[in-house]
C-alpha cells in the first residue's frame, strides 16, 4: 500500500483513522500529536527544567528522543533524566544500558537511584517477603523515589512515558473500582503540595506506534519483559481493551477522550494530598502507602 500522502510505501495502516503513512509521514504523525497535547495542556511552559523517567525500555526511551528533538534549540528549557533501580536481577541491568548510552550520546544529565540506595532493600528482597505482590511494591515505591529524586534535581516537571494504552487501561481500571480520588490525580494539569507534576506527552500515541517509532529512528527498543509483569491485575484489563480495539477501533481513543469530557467535574479545591508523619513524602493518607508497605 501507498502513503495516504506521498507515492511512498506505507510502513503503517491505522486502523483507528483508515490512514495508511510512509516512514517520514509516520514520524510527523507521532510528533504532531506529540506537540499537540504538549500545548493542549500546557505541560511545558518558559523555563522548565523537565525531568524524564528513564527505565530504558521503548516508551521512555522514545520520551527521552522525542523530547529532546523537539526542545534541543530552546536555551530556556533544560533536560535531564532519571533512572529508578528497583533491583530485579537479570531484566533492570540490560534496560539501564540502554538508558545510559542514549543519555551519552544526546549529552543530557543523568541521575540513577535504587530502592537499595532508597528504601534499604531491593525489589527481588522485598518479593520475598511475600507479604505484597511486586507490582503493588514497585509501583507505590518507585513513584515514590521518582518523586523525591526529580525534587532533589530541581525539576519542575516530571515526564512520564504513560502511552494511549496505559492511559486508557488507567482510566477503565478507575473506573471499575469507582476510584475517584485516582481519576482526580489523573488529570494532566493536577497539582499537588509536594509532588512534581507529572507530564504524560505520549498519552496519545499507542503502545505499537511508539515501539514503531522508536523502530525507525533506530532507538534501542527492548523486547525484555518485567518479570514480575505477569502478576499485575492489568494484564486482564489489557486484553479487554485490545480484544475490543480490534472489533471497535478507536476504542482507546474514546475511554480516553471521555476521561477529558468529565474531567472539569473531577476537578475540586479540595487538597487530596497531606504529607506522611512517618517520612515527610507527600501521600493520601496520614502513612503513606510507601511506609505501609515496607513495615513501618
Amino acid at each position: 500500500m501507498k502513503c495516504q500522502r506521498c507515492s511512498k510505501s506505507a510502513v503503517i495502516y491505522q486502523k483507528y483513522s483508515n490512514a495508511h503513512f510512509c516512514r517520514n509521514h509516520f514520524i510527523i504523525d507521532v510528533e504532531r500529536k506529540i506537540k499537540r497535547d504538549i500545548r493542549k495542556f500546557r505541560m511545558v511552559q518558559k523555563g522548565d527544567r523537565i525531568a524524564i523517567a528513564l527505565s530504558g525500555g521503548k516508551d521512555s526511551i522514545v520520551l527521552l528522543y522525542v523530547l529532546h528533538k523537539i526542545f534541543q534549540d530552546r536555551k530556556d528549557l533544560e533536560l535531564c533524566a532519571i533512572t529508578i533501580d528497583e533491583g530485579i536481577k537479570g531484566y533492570r541491568e540490560h534496560t539501564l544500558e540502554h538508558a545510559v548510552k542514549l543519555t551519552r550520546d544526546l549529552g543530557i544529565q543523568h541521575t540513577i537511584s535504587s530502592f537499595r540506595e532508597g528504601f534499604g532493600i531491593t525489589l527481588d528482597e522485598l518479593t520475598r517477603r511475600k507479604e505484597h505482590a511486586a507490582c503493588t511494591l514497585c509501583g507505590v515505591l518507585r513513584k515514590n523515589l521518582l518523586n523525591k529524586t526529580a525534587r532533589e534535581q530541581g525539576a519542575d516537571k516530571l515526564a512520564i512515558g504513560h502511552n494511549l494504552d496505559d492511559e486508557s487501561q488507567t482510566i477503565l481500571m478507575n473506573y471499575l473500582r469507582g476510584d475517584m480520588d485516582r481519576l482526580k490525580r489523573m488529570l494532566p494539569d493536577a497539582k499537588q503540595p509536594g509532588l512534581v507534576m507529572r507530564i504524560k506527552p505520549l498519552r496519545s500515541i499507542p503502545e505499537k506506534e511508539v515501539a514503531l517509532y522508536g523502530f525507525l529512528n533506530d532507538l534501542p527498543v527492548s523486547t525484555d519483559e518485567c518479570p514480575y509483569s505477569g502478576e499485575a491485575l492489568r494484564n486482564e484489563i489489557r486484553e479487554m481493551i485490545n480484544n475490543y480495539e480490534v472489533k471497535h477501533p478507536g476504542t482507546k481513543y474514546s475511554l480516553l477522550g471521555g476521561y477529558e469530557t468529565i474531567s472539569k467535574a473531577l476537578r475540586s479545591p479540595e487538597n487530596q494530598i497531606t504529607v506522611c508523619r512517618i517520612c515527610g513524602e507527600p501521600g493520601s493518607d496520614d502513612v503513606c502507602k510507601t511506609c505501609r508497605l515496607l513495615g513501618k
